[in-house]
């Protein structure tokens, strides 16, 4: 059995994409996956399956949600080593950086190289950004409310989708992916 950790985008905001976290799980249970468990309600999902792509999990989880729950959102799936590894490894865990402002963006896709280099902090702005294959690891100093930061600025810049989770996510999202292992 393998370990998955599913982020929907965009989920239980205001009144849009409104999924309930029982829905959600009894959806990623009947899709043949097992241990399955929801952390907040703001779409993350970690659950077992024999199955062993990732991409083909986030294709059938976002064909299911549309279908069954009528959400159409992206899903990006990570396997329990790849977010446990992305906990251990957050560039400005230091001791210099509060961790109540850090934030990993999940990417999509490794963005190409030539839209990663146009990736930059807006002059100006105290943000600090570290792009590591298929994350991006943010310092947001004044909170990432008030960031030029924003979702659809890092998009446009990398030519990838993404979803972003603050660091205590990040971190109890391994924590009960290793719980799985």
């Amino acid at each position: 059995m393998h370990t998955y950790i599913a982020l929907l985008r965009a989920v239980n905001l205001g009144s849009r994409g409104r999924v309930a976290m029982a829905d959600l799980r009894d959806l990623v249970a009947a899709a043949g996956h097992g241990d399955v468990a929801t952390y907040l309600q703001s779409g993350n999902v970690v659950f077992t399956s024999d199955r062993t792509d990732p991409e083909a999990l986030s294709a059938d989880l976002r064909r299911r949600l549309a279908g069954e729950l009528g959400v159409d959102t992206p899903v990006l799936v990570r396997t329990g080593t790849e977010i446990t590894g992305i906990a251990a490894h957050h560039p400005f865990q230091d001791g210099q950086h509060d961790h109540a402002k850090l934030h990993v963006a999940f990417l999509t896709a490794e963005p190409d190289p030539g839209q990663a280099a146009q990736l930059a902090v807006p002059d100006g702005a105290p943000e600090e950004l570290h792009l590591a294959g298929r994350e991006l690891y943010l310092h947001y100093p004044a909170g990432a409310g008030r960031s030029k930061l924003t979702a659809a600025y890092l998009e446009k810049r990398l030519g990838v989708g993404l979803t972003a989770r603050n660091w205590k996510t990040v971190t109890a999202l391994a924590e009960l992916a290793r719980q799985r292992t």
